[in-house]
């Protein structure tokens, strides 16, 4: 099998610190937070603005890869199910995938709303959210 290497291009910085007690998804209480990126991806972030709904990809550095099936929601009372068909953090390859909102854009500082993610969570990319009508 091919391995695939990331780079992390930054992080974030969140008032959510432990997974116990953290929202599960964004409308459960996220939130706002930063994105902080390198230096060296500045110039990627032209055109990014206030307003706009992008999809943020993250790297859940503290899940459990050798997880494959949960109980969803931590409910004792659900079947297990394969975290692929679930939302669940812990999994093989443990990318987020966060649909947030930008608030603002402060050079290499991109405030959001929406975002469940853990104080430190390395970021993968960002792209813009893609609506039918477009």
């Amino acid at each position: 099998m091919t391995a695939y290497e990331l780079r992390p291009i930054g992080h974030v910085e969140s008032p959510l610190t432990r997974r116990e007690g953290a929202p599960r998804q964004p409308d459960e209480g996220a939130p706002a937070a930063w994105l902080v990126f390198q230096e060296a991806y500045a110039a990627a972030l032209d055109g990014l603005a206030p307003g706009q709904e992008v999809l943020l990809l993250t790297w859940l550095d503290r899940a459990d890869r050798a997880t494959l099936t949960v109980r969803p929601r931590g409910d004792a009372t659900r079947p297990p199910t394969g975290v692929f068909a679930t939302r669940s953090p812990d999994r093989p390859n443990p990318i987020g995938l966060h649909d947030v909102h930008v608030l603002a854009v402060e050079g290499l500082r991109v405030r959001v709303r929406g975002l469940e993610a853990l104080d430190g969570t390395p970021i993968l990319d960002v792209k813009p959210h893609l609506t039918g009508d477009r």
